[in-house]
């Protein structure tokens, strides 16, 4: 099911441009523009008759004298500057020829994904910029205090396999030995590259080193507002579009979207299918990872309808 913009709304082809060495390409608007002086990602309106990947190309063309070679959608944001209401459909573009050049005069800059945040973007980017520091894949360590040997195996295989963020769901009682192993987590996987963020109390990030908090969603409906600074990840799993929409409220970074298919964890569980997943993760102002049944075979299916990347326990720790 593919979701077609309102009459109302610009529709804009957005291209988050990636070089050999990770970084992204963004231009400085022009101060005459509308949002002007603001950075933004390349990309510009679709004309009638064209395919959003066709507008995308010509753009790219048109503005940085580049042609792509090889692009997957990203991400669509809604937005409502109050005098613009706009559609960006974003699309990652990590194959492309020719050497980047402002052809309009405008100032552009490759940019590590981390450093993104430092530089002011429209409203409407700030989801993308989320999106770009985001892997593809988000593995969920999942165990219980006395499956030590377990758990640092799966760690010791994300991290050989160059994973940069995974969730930590831990079962404990006691929560020093829970802080004590967390501990001891989080300072393997630093130093490899990867971090670890807690499915746990968000008062429990600082003291175990955590990258951030996965919220399950009783705490999620729980909260009021962001429990964390803008440094810290903040993410959730939701279900229906009433968490989707607190999640949003709350500034949470990403959510996890489940069940997409069957599980063998909750087999009870009725699965939503491709088509309702896309149709909700087209309406969130946010990164969405598909959760439920995901192996790596899912990603390009999911990232075409709408996704971050994906989620999951087996599917993805295994070889």
């Amino acid at each position: 099911m593919k979701s077609l913009p309102d009459s109302n709304d610009l529709h804009v082809a957005v291209g988050m441009i990636r070089n050999g060495q990770g970084e992204i390409l963004i231009a400085r608007r022009h101060d005459h523009l509308h949002q002007g002086g603001l950075w933004e990602f390349p990309g510009g309106k679709v004309e009638c008759g064209e395919t959003v990947e066709e507008a995308l190309n010509r753009e790219l063309l048109e503005e940085l004298a580049i042609v792509a070679k090889q692009s997957v959608p990203l991400i669509k944001i809604r937005h409502n500057y109050g005098d613009r209401k706009v559609l960006l459909d974003v699309w990652q573009v990590d194959v492309f020829s020719g050497d980047p050049l402002g052809q309009q005069g405008q100032a552009i800059l490759w940019v590590a994904p981390d450093a993104l945040p430092s530089f002011d973007f429209p409203a409407a980017n700030r989801p993308i910029v989320t999106a770009a520091r985001l892997p593809n894949y988000y593995p969920i360590v999942n165990g219980a205090l006395e499956d030590v040997d377990a758990l640092f195996g799966n760690l010791e295989h994300l991290c050989d396999s160059g994973c940069a963020l995974a969730q930590w769901r831990l079962s404990a009682s006691d929560t020093d030995a829970y802080l004590s192993l967390t501990r001891q987590a989080v300072e393997y996987c630093r130093p490899r590259g990867l971090q670890l963020m807690i499915n746990a109390d968000p008062a429990l990030v600082t003291e175990s080193g955590a990258a951030g908090v996965h919220l399950n969603s009783q705490r999620l409906l729980a909260l009021r507002q962001r429990p964390l600074p803008n440094s810290l990840w903040v993410a959730a799993s939701c279900h229906d579009p009433a968490e989707i929409c607190h999640a949003e409220s709350i500034g949470v970074d990403f959510i996890l979207l489940s069940p997409v298919l069957q599980t063998l964890s909750h087999p009870e569980a009725q699965p939503m299918g491709w088509d309702q997943f896309e149709a909700w993760a087209e309406s969130a102002k946010l990164p969405v990872f598909a959760l439920g049944g995901m192996t790596r075979d899912h990603l390009l299916l999911a990232r075409q309808h709408g996704a971050q990347g994906i989620a999951g326990i087996r599917g993805l720790l295994q070889a």
